[in-house]
């Protein structure tokens, strides 16, 4: 992709200009109240003026159907990154935005792109909107967010993610869609097969793109963006911008407008950290107390293996506990994320796979069982509790091999945590967990119960409309349409 532009020059982040909610740069050697994370690149200098944030939705340029929407929908006051990047975004600029996750991203890049495509129809096969994210968690959940928007300005939205029937995803590319949602390997191979060509496609998002570089997207997302129109616009969202987004940052964004008006999740004034020093023989009985407290909490460790066996013995404990990783199917990791948001299941044992992209409303704890690798792998993590102004607590367990490194990650992001000496059974664990004895009654998670739609005949199904499928596809057949298996497939 050829896109003429001209380089903006940068200044080490923390130390030296940020922008604030206009997006003029200022002086400032601190971000949130917090010193900058290490690993973060140069943001660049906004190169033209950036337009002034807004105080109401109703201050920006938007079709009234959309404004309406967002009433219905009881949005009723932009946050902190929404007033400050759709005033630029509506306008066509380039827009790079860091906001920690649960900040309002989705509709900071999403109302823009809805705006600037309604009205338009698009070609089968081409869509004329781009949303790259890197998990199929995330796109879901930007579907969702859009969704009731999209519908009162008469677009289609289309999710691209491995995991799902390609054949059902060709069919919606074909029928046309004007918004993509998309994991870059699965639309990738719905390119190669012919059904999506992306030349029309004249908005483009990159959500998270520091974590699809991290997961090694970063071939694939520069080949998708070259095949999107020249000149077209580009947005860059992510809770974190370091060094790893810069050449998307400096090949792909064209004179951006810069925002970083929110402090990453480590920063944010009603979350607590601790770390909790425990005995390598207590830990596992330490980790099932606290599973087994009144209310949910999310624990991460770092295998798949150790997600199932620490969710099979909170079962056979008595906790209502479920597993979500990437060796799960897609329709079994959208059960359990289901489960738990409806307080069916109180413990959701996971990887990373849930360390972005999942919204879970009044979760106030994250417990890391496992220490994460790296401070932004932590703060994501973290970044589950404690959204959209609530309180919430992070706990990281830590034994003693690994208290110099997880010293060194709290130093990385930012972090000065409470440090606590505990043991199962004792009350300052009970105290900062609340933590208590399980029941010892083994419990069985059983999935919810689906009325399937009876199977219409040949004559009445041609009167029924809709998609004219007239049967629900079968597991197998599901199987049979997934084709071949995508990069982000595991993701």
């Amino acid at each position: 992709m050829n896109r003429t532009r001209t380089n903006p020059t940068y200044n080490r982040f923390g130390g030296g200009t940020a922008a604030n909610r206009s997006g003029v740069p200022r002086r400032s050697k601190s971000y949130g109240g917090r010193q900058a994370v290490q690993g973060e690149f140069a943001l660049p200098k906004t190169m033209t003026p950036a337009l002034p944030a807004v105080e109401s939705f109703a201050d920006l340029a938007m079709p009234a159907r959309l404004l309406a929407a967002l009433g219905h929908e009881g949005v009723t006051v932009p946050f902190p990154i929404q007033a400050a990047t759709l005033p630029n975004s509506l306008a066509g600029r380039d827009v790079l935005g860091r906001g920690r996750t649960g900040s309002g991203k989705t509709l900071a890049f999403g109302l823009a792109l809805l705006a600037r495509t309604a009205g338009r129809r698009a070609e089968p096969r081409q869509p004329l909107a781009l949303v790259l994210v890197p998990t199929r968690e995330l796109a879901q959940q930007v579907t969702d967010a859009l969704t009731p928007y999209a519908r009162s300005v008469g677009l289609r939205l289309a999710t691209v993610v491995g995991g799902m029937s390609i054949g059902r995803q060709a069919g919606a590319l074909r029928a046309g869609a004007e918004v993509v949602v998309a994991t870059p390997g699965r639309l990738k191979d719905l390119i190669d097969r012919g059904n999506c060509r992306l030349n029309d496609v004249a908005i483009t998002v990159l959500d998270e793109a520091d974590q699809m570089t991290d997961m090694g997207f970063m071939p694939q997302v520069t080949a998708l963006l070259d095949q999107v129109r020249p000149g077209g616009q580009r947005m860059l969202f992510s809770a974190t911008l370091d060094r790893n987004v810069d050449l998307l940052v400096r090949r792909y964004l064209t004179d951006p407008v810069v925002h970083s008006v929110d402090p990453s999740a480590g920063a944010v004034t009603t979350m607590e950290h601790h770390v909790l020093h425990v005995h390598d023989a207590d830990k596992h009985r330490t980790t099932t107390e606290i599973a087994a407290r009144d209310g949910r909490v999310l624990m991460f460790l770092d295998t798949k293996h150790a997600v199932d066996r620490l969710t099979k013995h909170l079962l056979s404990s008595g906790v209502r506990a479920a597993a979500l990783h990437g060796g799960k199917s897609q329709p079994q990791r959208t059960r359990t994320l289901a489960q738990f948001k409806s307080g069916h299941v109180t413990v959701l044992v996971a990887t990373n796979v849930a360390a972005r992209g999942i919204h879970v409303d009044n979760l106030d704890l994250v417990v890391n069982v496992d220490p994460p690798s790296d401070h932004k792998d932590y703060l994501h993590r973290g970044g589950r509790t404690a959204r959209a102004g609530e309180s919430g607590s992070v706990v990281t367990l830590v034994t003693p091999a690994q208290r110099r490194g997880m010293s060194r990650l709290m130093a990385s992001a930012g972090i000065t945590p409470r440090i606590a000496l505990v043991r199962s059974g004792e009350a300052e664990l009970s105290r900062i967990t609340g933590a208590q004895a399980p029941s010892g009654v083994p419990v069985v998670i059983t999935a919810p119960v689906v009325e399937r739609p009876r199977r219409a005949s040949s004559s009445s199904r041609g009167r029924r409309g809709g998609t004219g499928h007239g049967r629900p596809v079968g597991e197998a057949a599901r199987r049979r349409g997934q084709g071949r298996r995508s990069f982000d497939s595991a993701a």
